[in-house]
């Protein structure tokens, strides 16, 4: 009887014991399975946030955009047909996050083309590039004075063609409607105010407008970049160059004339400027297009 007993308290206790143990393995895949879910949950959302990306908005050109870049942008002309598309899908994306407004004046569709390939050309380079650091472009009907403007630094300035805007006027750029159209339309000048104020604003995307554009030049170039930058500040300044005497101002100026003369000349800019013609290159990723001559 006694054995009996034992024997049958021993099948309850493993019973119970096994039961416990059994639920209390329920509980832990239980509980384990709802901190997967959990984790399986967050891994999800980070991904997304990480990888997905917003449809773009697509800004609006005329049915004739593509003559209208033929006549009156020779970088666009010089292209060929893959680089066209190609340019045109980095203007249409342009346009759909850059607001372009006229003050005083109308904006037509010619001028929020010029505006659209001012931005581009300096970034074809660059196929992923956007300007985070600009929201619009307001263009004057002629030239404009600082004194308009909000900004105690640029008080000195008058007459100006373009400006990057800084405190009130952040992520403003300013440009006088008639020098933004007679940088396209002479193509043998080395000079494009509206490529020249885009430059501008790449050279500030590290902090500093100063010339020296870390965001796009590699570390091991900035000594040689300086070098030729001081170098060609002092043959200007003795009348033994062809860059636009206002690049002597300082180094962010210089940086932004001789952009315009490499972009808008690049077949003498590389004949009369060769260190800083193959420099540029590495700067902008990018040799601008000379297939065809330049016109009149």
């Amino acid at each position: 009887m006694i054995f009996i007993g034992q024997s049958i308290f021993v099948i309850l206790y493993a019973f119970t014991n096994g039961y416990l143990q059994l639920k209390c393995l329920h509980s832990f895949i239980r509980i384990n399975m709802d901190a997967y879910i959990v984790l399986l949950v967050i891994v999800v959302m980070v991904a997304v946030v990480l990888f997905y990306k917003k449809p773009q908005k697509r800004g609006f050109v005329p049915p004739n955009f593509r003559e209208l870049f033929q006549e009156h942008v020779s970088f666009y002309r010089a292209l060929n047909p893959e680089e066209k598309k190609r340019f045109e899908e980095k203007i249409i994306e342009f346009l759909g996050y850059i607001h372009i407004k006229g003050v005083k004046t109308e904006v037509e569709e010619l001028d929020r083309l010029l505006v659209a390939a001012s931005g581009v050309i300096p970034i074809f380079g660059f196929p992923e590039w956007k300007y985070y650091n600009l929201r619009e472009v307001l263009l004057y009907p002629y030239t404009f004075d600082h004194e308009e403007f909000l900004s105690e630094a640029a008080r000195n300035y008058s007459d100006t063609l373009g400006m990057v805007g800084n405190g009130p006027l952040q992520r403003v750029m300013i440009l006088s409607k008639p020098a933004l159209r007679i940088g396209f339309e002479n193509s043998m000048s080395t000079e494009n105010t509206g490529i020249h104020e885009f430059v501008h604003l790449l050279d500030k995307e590290d902090g500093a407008v100063d010339g020296l554009p870390e965001a796009l030049l590699k570390h091991q170039y900035a000594i040689p970049w300086i070098n030729l930058m001081n170098d060609n500040i002092v043959a200007i300044k003795e009348g033994r160059s062809d860059i636009n005497t206002y690049g002597a101002t300082n180094k962010a100026e210089f940086f932004a004339v001789v952009s315009e003369y490499f972009f808008k000349r690049p077949d003498l800019f590389r004949e009369n400027h060769g260190d800083l013609y193959d420099l540029m290159t590495r700067i902008f990723h990018q040799a601008p297009p000379t297939s065809l001559p330049h016109e009149s």
